[in-house]
Protein backbone atom coordinates (compact mmCIF):
# COMPACT_ATOMS: atom_id res chain seq x y z
CA UNK A 1 0.00 0.00 0.00
CA UNK A 2 1.04 3.37 -0.77
CA UNK A 3 0.42 6.49 -3.33
CA UNK A 4 -1.58 5.01 -5.59
CA UNK A 5 -3.72 2.37 -3.39
CA UNK A 6 -5.73 2.22 0.11
CA UNK A 7 -6.02 5.19 1.64
CA UNK A 8 -3.12 6.72 0.14
CA UNK A 9 -2.91 10.27 -1.56
CA UNK A 10 -4.47 8.79 -5.09
CA UNK A 11 -6.01 5.62 -4.24
CA UNK A 12 -9.64 4.96 -4.78
CA UNK A 13 -10.35 6.52 -1.17
CA UNK A 14 -7.87 9.03 0.20
CA UNK A 15 -8.11 9.54 3.52
CA UNK A 16 -6.58 13.38 3.61
CA UNK A 17 -7.37 16.29 1.08
CA UNK A 18 -5.53 18.59 -1.47
CA UNK A 19 -5.43 22.27 -1.14
CA UNK A 20 -6.48 22.28 -5.12
CA UNK A 21 -8.91 20.03 -7.52
CA UNK A 22 -7.26 17.17 -8.57
CA UNK A 23 -7.66 17.37 -12.81
CA UNK A 24 -9.10 13.77 -12.58
CA UNK A 25 -9.22 11.18 -10.45
CA UNK A 26 -8.62 8.37 -12.67
CA UNK A 27 -6.09 7.03 -14.80
CA UNK A 28 -3.30 9.08 -12.92
CA UNK A 29 0.20 7.20 -12.85
CA UNK A 30 3.89 7.70 -11.90
CA UNK A 31 6.63 6.62 -13.04
CA UNK A 32 10.02 6.92 -11.38
CA UNK A 33 13.38 5.33 -11.76
CA UNK A 34 14.13 2.78 -9.07
CA UNK A 35 17.83 2.20 -7.46
CA UNK A 36 17.22 -1.77 -6.79
CA UNK A 37 18.61 -4.37 -8.28
CA UNK A 38 15.46 -7.10 -9.33
CA UNK A 39 16.21 -10.05 -10.73
CA UNK A 40 13.55 -12.45 -12.10
CA UNK A 41 14.05 -16.17 -12.33
CA UNK A 42 12.32 -19.16 -14.55
CA UNK A 43 13.62 -22.24 -14.65
CA UNK A 44 16.67 -21.56 -12.85
CA UNK A 45 17.70 -19.07 -15.57
CA UNK A 46 17.81 -15.59 -15.26
CA UNK A 47 14.77 -13.75 -17.02
CA UNK A 48 15.90 -10.53 -15.89
CA UNK A 49 18.72 -8.76 -14.20
CA UNK A 50 17.53 -4.66 -14.23
CA UNK A 51 19.79 -2.30 -11.98
CA UNK A 52 17.74 0.66 -14.18
CA UNK A 53 14.85 -1.06 -13.35
CA UNK A 54 11.39 1.95 -13.50
CA UNK A 55 8.36 1.80 -11.24
CA UNK A 56 4.69 2.52 -12.45
CA UNK A 57 2.57 3.88 -9.74
CA UNK A 58 -0.97 3.60 -11.20
CA UNK A 59 -4.19 5.13 -9.13
CA UNK A 60 -5.73 1.86 -7.47
CA UNK A 61 -3.52 -0.51 -8.25
CA UNK A 62 -0.01 -2.31 -6.87
CA UNK A 63 3.37 -0.76 -7.98
CA UNK A 64 4.45 -2.46 -11.55
CA UNK A 65 8.16 -2.50 -12.53
CA UNK A 66 8.96 -2.09 -15.84
CA UNK A 67 12.73 -3.06 -17.15
CA UNK A 68 15.07 -2.02 -19.99
CA UNK A 69 14.68 -4.36 -23.14
CA UNK A 70 18.89 -4.36 -22.43
CA UNK A 71 18.58 -5.27 -19.15
CA UNK A 72 16.16 -8.69 -19.80
CA UNK A 73 16.76 -11.60 -21.77
CA UNK A 74 15.07 -10.80 -25.18
CA UNK A 75 16.28 -14.23 -26.32
CA UNK A 76 14.27 -16.00 -24.11
CA UNK A 77 10.85 -13.83 -25.03
CA UNK A 78 8.82 -15.15 -27.46
CA UNK A 79 6.11 -12.29 -29.19
CA UNK A 80 2.03 -13.82 -28.79
CA UNK A 81 -0.84 -12.33 -30.46
CA UNK A 82 -2.63 -11.29 -27.09
CA UNK A 83 -3.02 -7.88 -26.74
CA UNK A 84 -4.44 -5.65 -24.12
CA UNK A 85 -5.32 -2.07 -24.25
CA UNK A 86 -5.28 0.55 -21.18
CA UNK A 87 -7.04 3.97 -21.59
CA UNK A 88 -4.16 5.68 -19.86
CA UNK A 89 -1.50 3.82 -21.47
CA UNK A 90 -2.56 2.18 -24.96
CA UNK A 91 -2.01 -1.05 -26.77
CA UNK A 92 0.17 -3.50 -24.40
CA UNK A 93 1.96 -6.21 -26.81
CA UNK A 94 2.82 -9.86 -25.05
CA UNK A 95 5.99 -12.21 -24.59
CA UNK A 96 5.72 -16.05 -23.70
CA UNK A 97 8.77 -16.58 -21.85
CA UNK A 98 10.13 -20.19 -22.70
CA UNK A 99 12.80 -21.49 -20.99
CA UNK A 100 14.09 -25.12 -22.00
CA UNK A 101 10.48 -27.07 -21.36
CA UNK A 102 9.75 -24.10 -19.00
CA UNK A 103 6.84 -21.62 -20.32
CA UNK A 104 5.09 -19.17 -19.03
CA UNK A 105 2.67 -17.82 -21.53
CA UNK A 106 1.54 -13.99 -21.97
CA UNK A 107 3.99 -13.58 -18.95
CA UNK A 108 5.74 -10.15 -19.97
CA UNK A 109 4.17 -6.89 -21.84
CA UNK A 110 5.13 -3.69 -22.73
CA UNK A 111 4.02 -0.55 -25.04
CA UNK A 112 5.89 -0.17 -28.16
CA UNK A 113 3.40 2.87 -28.66
CA UNK A 114 2.14 4.32 -25.93
CA UNK A 115 -0.37 7.28 -25.98
CA UNK A 116 0.93 10.90 -26.18
CA UNK A 117 0.38 11.60 -22.68
CA UNK A 118 1.67 8.42 -21.19
CA UNK A 119 4.60 7.89 -19.40
CA UNK A 120 7.50 7.27 -21.87
CA UNK A 121 6.97 3.51 -21.42
CA UNK A 122 8.40 2.34 -25.27
CA UNK A 123 11.77 -0.07 -24.89
CA UNK A 124 10.80 -1.10 -21.42
CA UNK A 125 9.42 -5.01 -20.49
CA UNK A 126 7.20 -5.55 -17.27
CA UNK A 127 6.13 -9.05 -16.07
CA UNK A 128 2.95 -10.66 -14.17
CA UNK A 129 5.02 -11.61 -11.02
CA UNK A 130 3.46 -14.55 -10.04
CA UNK A 131 4.62 -16.48 -13.42
CA UNK A 132 8.20 -16.27 -13.02
CA UNK A 133 9.62 -18.89 -10.30
CA UNK A 134 11.42 -16.23 -8.52
CA UNK A 135 12.56 -12.81 -7.91
CA UNK A 136 15.42 -11.79 -6.10
CA UNK A 137 15.37 -7.80 -4.47
CA UNK A 138 19.39 -6.96 -4.37
CA UNK A 139 19.80 -10.82 -2.92
CA UNK A 140 17.14 -11.24 -0.82
CA UNK A 141 14.11 -12.81 -2.07
CA UNK A 142 11.35 -10.70 -3.05
CA UNK A 143 7.66 -12.24 -2.83
CA UNK A 144 4.17 -11.25 -3.53
CA UNK A 145 4.26 -8.37 -5.76
CA UNK A 146 6.98 -4.79 -6.10
CA UNK A 147 7.33 -3.27 -2.77
CA UNK A 148 6.12 0.11 -2.89
CA UNK A 149 8.73 2.78 -1.36
CA UNK A 150 6.45 4.77 -0.01
CA UNK A 151 4.74 1.95 2.35
CA UNK A 152 5.63 1.55 5.81
CA UNK A 153 4.91 -0.61 8.43
CA UNK A 154 5.36 0.20 12.31
CA UNK A 155 4.33 -1.80 15.26
CA UNK A 156 3.85 -0.78 18.55
CA UNK A 157 3.66 -1.89 21.96
CA UNK A 158 -0.21 -0.83 23.04
CA UNK A 159 -1.37 -0.96 26.51
CA UNK A 160 -4.91 -0.26 25.24
CA UNK A 161 -8.15 -2.31 26.11
CA UNK A 162 -8.55 -4.06 22.45
CA UNK A 163 -11.84 -6.42 22.19
CA UNK A 164 -12.83 -8.42 19.55
CA UNK A 165 -16.34 -10.10 19.25
CA UNK A 166 -18.15 -11.79 16.13
CA UNK A 167 -22.26 -12.39 16.68
CA UNK A 168 -22.32 -10.94 20.09
CA UNK A 169 -19.55 -13.35 21.77
CA UNK A 170 -16.43 -11.79 22.85
CA UNK A 171 -13.34 -13.71 21.03
CA UNK A 172 -10.33 -11.96 22.00
CA UNK A 173 -9.94 -9.76 25.03
CA UNK A 174 -6.06 -7.61 25.57
CA UNK A 175 -4.37 -5.34 27.09
CA UNK A 176 -0.68 -6.65 25.46
CA UNK A 177 -1.84 -5.94 21.50
CA UNK A 178 0.93 -5.01 19.53
CA UNK A 179 -0.91 -2.46 16.76
CA UNK A 180 0.62 -2.56 13.38
CA UNK A 181 -0.08 0.55 11.44
CA UNK A 182 0.75 0.31 7.14
CA UNK A 183 0.50 3.01 5.11
CA UNK A 184 -2.59 3.33 3.31
CA UNK A 185 -4.55 0.34 5.63
CA UNK A 186 -6.54 0.04 9.06
CA UNK A 187 -4.34 -0.17 12.41
CA UNK A 188 -4.27 -3.87 12.63
CA UNK A 189 -4.45 -5.31 16.64
CA UNK A 190 -2.38 -7.98 17.02
CA UNK A 191 -3.41 -10.22 19.90
CA UNK A 192 -1.01 -12.69 21.80
CA UNK A 193 -2.41 -16.29 21.39
CA UNK A 194 -3.22 -17.15 24.92
CA UNK A 195 -5.52 -13.99 25.08
CA UNK A 196 -7.69 -15.10 22.42
CA UNK A 197 -10.41 -17.78 23.05
CA UNK A 198 -8.78 -21.09 21.11
CA UNK A 199 -11.56 -23.36 21.59
CA UNK A 200 -13.65 -21.01 19.06
CA UNK A 201 -10.81 -20.99 16.13
CA UNK A 202 -11.15 -23.21 13.50
CA UNK A 203 -7.84 -24.39 11.28
CA UNK A 204 -8.00 -23.00 7.84
CA UNK A 205 -5.96 -24.17 4.93
CA UNK A 206 -6.42 -20.59 3.64
CA UNK A 207 -3.21 -18.69 2.96
CA UNK A 208 -2.14 -14.94 1.33
CA UNK A 209 1.19 -13.72 1.19
CA UNK A 210 2.14 -10.20 1.68
CA UNK A 211 5.35 -8.70 0.23
CA UNK A 212 6.58 -6.55 3.33
CA UNK A 213 5.22 -9.36 6.36
CA UNK A 214 5.25 -12.19 4.40
CA UNK A 215 3.38 -15.63 4.58
CA UNK A 216 0.23 -15.78 6.41
CA UNK A 217 -2.04 -18.44 8.22
CA UNK A 218 -5.85 -18.13 8.71
CA UNK A 219 -8.29 -18.84 11.49
CA UNK A 220 -11.85 -18.97 11.40
CA UNK A 221 -13.93 -18.63 13.88
CA UNK A 222 -17.46 -20.29 14.63
CA UNK A 223 -19.28 -19.77 17.93
CA UNK A 224 -21.10 -21.21 20.36
CA UNK A 225 -24.31 -20.86 18.67
CA UNK A 226 -22.64 -22.82 15.72
CA UNK A 227 -22.41 -19.68 13.55
CA UNK A 228 -18.84 -19.42 11.53
CA UNK A 229 -17.40 -16.53 10.06
CA UNK A 230 -14.91 -18.21 7.26
CA UNK A 231 -10.84 -17.08 7.42
CA UNK A 232 -11.74 -13.42 9.72
CA UNK A 233 -8.45 -14.10 11.54
CA UNK A 234 -4.87 -14.36 10.93
CA UNK A 235 -1.52 -15.22 11.55
CA UNK A 236 2.58 -14.58 10.71
CA UNK A 237 4.54 -17.54 11.88
CA UNK A 238 7.71 -17.23 10.04
CA UNK A 239 6.93 -13.27 8.96
CA UNK A 240 9.59 -10.97 7.33
CA UNK A 241 11.93 -8.53 8.98
CA UNK A 242 9.56 -5.21 9.09
CA UNK A 243 7.09 -7.86 11.05
CA UNK A 244 9.14 -9.32 13.04
CA UNK A 245 7.26 -8.81 16.08
CA UNK A 246 3.99 -9.66 15.76
CA UNK A 247 5.20 -13.55 15.10
CA UNK A 248 2.24 -15.71 16.06
CA UNK A 249 0.00 -13.11 16.88
CA UNK A 250 -3.31 -13.56 15.88
CA UNK A 251 -5.36 -10.14 14.20
CA UNK A 252 -8.92 -10.04 12.88
CA UNK A 253 -10.47 -8.33 10.46
CA UNK A 254 -11.83 -4.88 11.41
CA UNK A 255 -13.78 -5.07 8.42
CA UNK A 256 -15.86 -8.21 9.54
CA UNK A 257 -15.80 -8.06 13.42
CA UNK A 258 -17.13 -6.06 16.17
CA UNK A 259 -13.38 -4.19 17.52
CA UNK A 260 -13.39 -2.07 20.96
CA UNK A 261 -10.50 -0.29 21.36
CA UNK A 262 -10.50 1.82 24.96
CA UNK A 263 -14.21 0.51 25.12
CA UNK A 264 -15.26 2.27 22.28
CA UNK A 265 -16.32 0.14 19.23
CA UNK A 266 -14.41 1.12 15.75
CA UNK A 267 -15.93 1.94 12.66
CA UNK A 268 -15.72 -1.15 10.26
CA UNK A 269 -13.46 -0.01 7.57
CA UNK A 270 -14.51 -0.14 3.63
CA UNK A 271 -11.40 -1.91 2.09
CA UNK A 272 -11.02 -5.28 -0.57
CA UNK A 273 -12.01 -7.29 2.57
CA UNK A 274 -14.93 -6.09 3.21
CA UNK A 275 -17.57 -8.12 3.01
CA UNK A 276 -19.59 -6.60 0.37
CA UNK A 277 -16.28 -7.26 -2.04
CA UNK A 278 -15.06 -10.24 -1.17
Amino acid sequence: MGLTTGTGPFGKQPAGAFNFERPRTEGVIYFEPSPRRMRGLLGGETVVDSRHAMLLHEHGKLPVYYYPEDEVRMDLLEPTDHTSHCPWKGDASYWTVRVGDRVAENAAWGYPDPLPDAPPLAGYVAFYWDRLDEWLEEDEPAIGHARDPYSRIDVLDTSRPVRVEVGGETVAETTRARVLYETGLPPRWYIPPDDVRSELLVESDKQTTCAYKGFASYWSVRTPDGAEEEDVAWFYPDPRHDAARVKDYIAFFNERVDLYVDGELQERPETQWSPAVR
